[in-house]
């Protein structure tokens, strides 16, 4: 088969051809859209990171494709739905950094309660050890931690959580009671723990159904001073309402490893350029300027998966899906 590997880096490359072998591979660094979609030309099976775009007009055009492989847990970049209506499969990596995204999780947390970041860059640019001039932090022990979303990657938040002597509440479609006795923390539905939390951190696959899950109505009964943590998708959080609340003092600080329409953000010189970006775009874009200019907030540029370990497991996991999907076996298949 002809499998076509986009937005992959070079030092992965020798990697998933010498794993395929009796395969054509193809890789390319950039992301798969339809500006790029004549690179996948004859290919039965594409792969792709979270920056492509696989939409129907990208699907329609690579006739000979069978099956679709992200190499994220998320795939809201690809129109699954039209593509299992074609027949075609789509498969993710579904579990690969459950601890390295819990992890960095609370390293933005610590940032914000402790303003390691502004300490840092205060000793850079002063070497003045006189801390007077710094925001005073606040203890996790105590706190009441809402965790959004108890999959893998959250079950693992509330464990650490606990290490810190926290008080852990939480919300889920499905809730695992068996975990949440042995853990010691209760569910409840999202109208209390968003007001009962002294910090909120998000955890769940992004849907159509949980679009902006946090929107100006729920962030208006939170805690005064509230911190919310986001690693998991942009598009759980309305950014107007974020901004709004961040300038009412409603939520003290935020942040996000993910923000809504990122892909933007990856690639503003072309879209500011080409004359593509919509009013809507560009109203989104300033929101998420004002964002990254504000001293209450961290935000990193999508990097919460992004250690040795995890990428290790990505790449196993990704030619361990196109191999059971060859032998007619496929595994890991989306919903």
């Amino acid at each position: 088969m002809k499998i076509a590997f986009f937005e992959v880096a070079k030092k992965e490359e020798q990697f998933f051809k010498d794993s395929l072998i009796g395969h054509e591979v193809v890789c390319f660094e950039e992301k798969l859209d339809e500006n790029s979609v004549e690179k996948a030309s004859g290919a039965d099976i594409i792969c792709v990171f979270v920056k492509s775009a696989v939409n129907k007009n990208v699907i329609e055009k690579i006739p000979n494709l069978k099956f679709i492989i992200t190499r994220s847990t998320g795939y809201d970049h690809i129109d699954y739905e039209y593509a299992e209506s074609k027949g075609i499969k789509v498969s993710n990596v579904p579990a690969y950094g459950s601890h390295t995204v819990a992890e960095f999780a609370f390293g933005l947390l610590l940032n914000l309660s402790r303003n390691i970041i502004n300490a840092n860059n205060y000793i850079k640019e002063s070497s003045d050890f006189n801390y007077s001039s710094l925001m005073e932090g606040f203890d996790l022990a105590g706190k009441t931690l809402g965790v959004i979303g108890t999959g893998k990657i959250g079950k693992n938040v509330v464990k650490i959580a606990k290490g810190f002597d926290m008080k852990v509440i939480a919300y889920d479609l499905y809730p695992d009671l068996n975990f949440a006795k042995e853990n010691n923390f209760e569910y409840k539905n999202l109208n209390e723990v968003i007001p009962e939390s002294d910090i909120i951190t998000l955890h769940t696959p992004y849907t159509k159904e949980n679009h902006y899950l946090i929107n100006k109505e729920n962030i208006s009964i939170m805690k005064k001073g509230v911190y919310i943590i986001n690693t998991a998708r942009g598009e759980l959080i309305d950014t107007p309402a974020l901004v709004w609340g961040l300038k009412e003092e409603i939520i003290a600080g935020f942040g996000a490893d993910v923000l809504e329409e990122e892909k933007i953000l990856k690639d503003e010189k072309n879209f500011s350029t080409s004359g593509k970006i919509t009013a809507e775009e560009k109203v989104m874009l300033d929101l998420n300027h004002q964002l990254m200019k504000m001293p209450n907030v961290i935000i990193t540029p999508h990097i919460a998966f992004y250690t040795k370990e995890a990428l290790i497991n990505i790449m196993n996991t990704t030619v361990e899906n196109i191999k059971a999907f060859i032998s007619g076996n496929p595994i890991n298949l989306v919903k």
